[in-house]
This record gives C-alpha cells, sequence and structure tokens, in this order.
C-alpha cells in the first residue's frame, strides 16, 4: 500500500448482486482524485487479482458511466482495465474492474530517476498508439469545442476550483482563465482518439513497459494536444529535460504553442 494515496477500510455497503464479489479481499480507499466519487483497491486475496471498485451518485454516477463505456470500447485497441461488473440504481453507479500490473507512471518517476527518460519515451510511444485508434471508429467526442461548453457550465455552477491552478496562473479566477482561453482561439484542427487526461497517475508501467491507461471517462475524439499538453504539464515536475524529451520522441517537430497553452489553460477549468 502507498500510505500517502490510500488508506486500509472495511468494505462500504454493496448492492446484493456485488457482495459475492469482494469476499476474501482487504480493502483500502484512495484518498486522491476522488472527484466526490470513492475508489477502493480489493486486495490480499489468495490466488485471486486485485480489483478497484469506483462508486459515485448524481453526477459521479454519470461520469462512472462515461468511464464504463468507454472501457468497452477501448479494450479492443489498448490495454485498459476489464469491466467485470457494473450496476446503476437510484442514481448510484457501481464500477468493478481488473487492476493493470504495475505502478503508476508517477511512482516510477518519482522513485527510480535512473529510469526517468525511459519511462518518458516508454509514455510517448503508448500516446502515439492511443493517438492511432482510427477516428472514424470512434463513437465519443471530446472536442475543444464540446469541452469548453461542460467549461462554461461548471464556471456558471462554481464548480471550478480555482485554488487548484498551475503557478502560471495562480491567483487567477475561473473568468479570467476562460477569458484568456476565448483570446487563443481559433485551434488548429487536429483530431485523434484522445484519452482525454493522459496524466501520469493514468499512466501504468511495469518491468518498462506501459501496461495500460485509466481513468478513461474522457476519451473521445479531441486535439492531440489535449494529452500532449496534460502529460507534459505534469513531466515539468521532472525537468524541462523530460518535457523535451515527451515532445520529440512523440515525434513533434514543431510545437504549436498556441494549442499546447489552450489546453493546459482547458484543463484548469475540470
Amino acid at each position: 500500500m502507498n500510505s500517502n494515496r490510500e488508506e486500509l477500510c472495511t468494505a462500504p455497503a454493496l448492492p446484493a448482486e456485488m457482495r459475492e464479489d469482494h469476499q476474501g479481499y482487504s480493502w483500502a480507499r484512495s484518498v486522491i482524485g476522488q472527484s466526490g466519487g470513492s475508489v477502493y483497491r480489493l486486495h490480499g486475496k489468495p490466488g485471486a487479482p486485485e480489483l478497484y471498485l469506483k462508486h459515485g451518485s448524481g453526477a459521479v454516477a454519470d461520469a462512472i458511466v462515461d468511464e464504463m463505456v468507454r472501457l468497452r470500447w477501448l479494450a479492443s485497441y489498448i490495454p485498459v482495465p476489464t469491466v467485470r461488473k457494473f450496476i446503476y440504481a437510484k442514481e448510484e453507479a457501481w464500477l468493478l474492474m481488473t487492476a493493470l500490473p504495475g505502478e503508476t507512471a508517477y511512482q516510477v518517476l518519482e522513485a527510480r530517476p535512473a529510469d526517468r527518460v525511459a519511462v518518458v519515451d516508454a509514455l510517448a510511444g503508448f500516446l502515439r498508439r492511443v493517438h492511432a485508434i482510427p477516428v472514424s471508429e470512434c463513437p465519443f467526442n471530446n472536442d475543444h469545442t464540446y469541452r469548453l461548453g461542460v467549461a462554461r457550465r461548471r464556471i456558471d455552477n462554481g464548480l471550478v476550483d480555482e485554488d487548484d491552478f498551475d503557478a502560471e496562473r495562480e491567483g487567477w479566477t475561473a473568468q479570467q482563465v476562460w477569458q484568456s482561453l476565448m483570446e487563443r482561439l481559433p485551434v488548429t484542427p487536429d483530431p485523434v482518439v484522445t484519452h482525454g487526461d493522459f496524466s501520469l497517475d493514468n499512466l501504468v508501467i511495469g518491468d518498462g513497459v506501459v501496461t495500460g491507461c485509466i481513468d478513461v471517462g474522457r476519451a473521445g475524439t479531441g486535439n492531440r494536444y489535449q494529452d500532449l499538453a496534460i502529460l507534459w504539464n505534469c513531466l515539468g515536475e521532472f525537468g524541462s529535460t523530460l518535457q523535451d524529451r515527451l515532445l520529440m520522441t512523440y515525434g513533434v517537430t514543431e510545437v504549436d504553442k498556441n494549442s499546447l497553452q489552450f489546453h493546459l489553460m482547458l484543463d484548469e477549468l475540470f
């Protein structure tokens, strides 16, 4: 267990259809990135795989539905958790999934500095694989026009965490971010199938290779800089050399600085 990312707990109240699925497991609850829902790791059952359970109600339940349908679609193209069971009832959703083998990319970069270049190369290769999925076969839209509409509703409903903005926008209001976004339009079209939240915490590394990605609820057709910007920003914690390495290894010969900054600011509103 990573003590600063999860805490041991007992099993929550579960729907009757799921009670047999957790017998014999120990439980740990994630303390990061829950967005109003709950994420549990089921572990320690002899001869049984680790599992993850997501639970939420209302808008969180809708997001879990989004993730479930995308997991089932993406499984034909890239490694993602397998949906073991899904239940939606009375505006509550429960999603039980297999765990991917390995550690998050963030954990590997933090713990093993000597492996950082190799990890970034592996992440860039995996991102090319995601972006190579045929756009014509993707039933989900996540382009910047759609995301701007969602972002505007989040601003109007007071849902944007202005205390969590990047250092470059510390002290800004959500409306100031919005205005800066408007000033950067139009964005050069560059449609690919995107993960939508391609962060170091959502990519899993095992034995030096990417074993898959998680938290795919925003996957859909969009600009490739949606993914590049988020991963590039995450790598900033480990130095600009790795940021440059990502772009070079991915195959960016000339950075579209407007698209990069636009998608960095757009992500602030989510």
